[in-house]
């Protein structure tokens, strides 16, 4: 046997996985995490996206949180996948683009979040559960890339990302065209982001945009809300009485102690 792994696929595990099986121990399955994160150039710069559900399984967690990261004033990242592991990735590689920009006195690029990210990510082999959507404009012009949790990338004109990036590419694939107006592209962002809400389960609640331009980076929280809780048509209220009882019981869960003191003699000071 050699020291070090030999190169190409490994196929040990599945041996180790089939002793499992055979044993009776089920195999771990794997955690479907629910998002739909877009971003698209448009004549200026960069349009993201995100919706703002976050899921336990089959449980709403919180219906407006933000999925749209800060890692500088004019680079943000869409994160989908594992809550803690987005905020905990974009927090770090945040601190050290200012660290970045601090030591080499000038604007960091975009590509150097990319390479950061995808380096962290790809040490991990996956295991840490981040799919991001990085967009910003640099001294080199708008950029866009996606970045898979194991640390593969892409660059393209428009991406999708999440449970629901089926739904939003369909969207982006018949209307994207180059140069778009900001008004058209915001529009479309907003179109790609809500067919998600309303084909993925795992997506819902609003939509989050950001518009990223060379001079200025607008947060636009909350720019539309398709799913607002309206009144309900009836009132159900049940008058007193509808369910009877039949005993009642009152149980005194306070414990009654009594302290006795002991005889002690007291502290001689002499």
């Amino acid at each position: 046997m050699a020291v070090y792994s030999p190169p190409g696929f490994d196929f040990s595990n599945q041996l180790r996985n089939n002793f499992l099986t055979e044993k009776g121990l089920p195999l771990p399955k794997a955690t479907s995490t629910g998002t739909t994160i877009v971003g698209c150039l448009f004549e200026d710069g960069i349009i993201l996206g995100a919706d703002t559900r976050a899921t336990e399984g089959p449980i709403v967690a919180d219906k407006n949180c933000e999925k749209i990261h800060y890692i500088t004033e004019s680079i943000r990242c869409c994160g989908a996948g594992t809550a803690a592991d987005t905020e905990f990735v974009t927090a770090f590689i945040s601190s050290n683009m200012e660290m970045h920009a601090l030591t080499h006195g000038r604007k960091p690029r975009v590509v150097t979040a990319m390479t950061m990210l995808k380096q962290y990510l790809f040490r991990y082999q996956g295991h840490v559960g981040a799919a991001l959507v990085l967009g910003g404009v640099d001294v080199t012009g708008p950029h866009l890339f996606t970045i898979h949790p194991h640390g593969s990338t892409d660059k393209l004109p428009y991406v999708t990302m999440g449970s629901g990036s089926l739904a939003a590419m369909a969207v982006f694939e018949s209307s994207w065209r180059p140069n778009m107006p900001r008004e058209d592209a915001l529009q479309l962002v907003k179109d790609a982001i809500s067919a998600g809400i309303f084909n993925d389960l795992g997506s819902g609640s609003n939509v989050d945009a950001c518009i990223i331009t060379a001079n200025h980076t607008e947060m636009l929280r909350n720019v539309e809300m398709p799913n607002q809780r309206v009144q309900k048509e009836r009132t159900y209220v049940f008058r007193r009485g509808t369910t009877a009882w039949k005993k009642e019981s009152i149980r005194n869960l306070v414990v009654s102690e009594e302290t006795t003191a002991l005889g002690a003699e007291a502290m001689d000071t002499t």
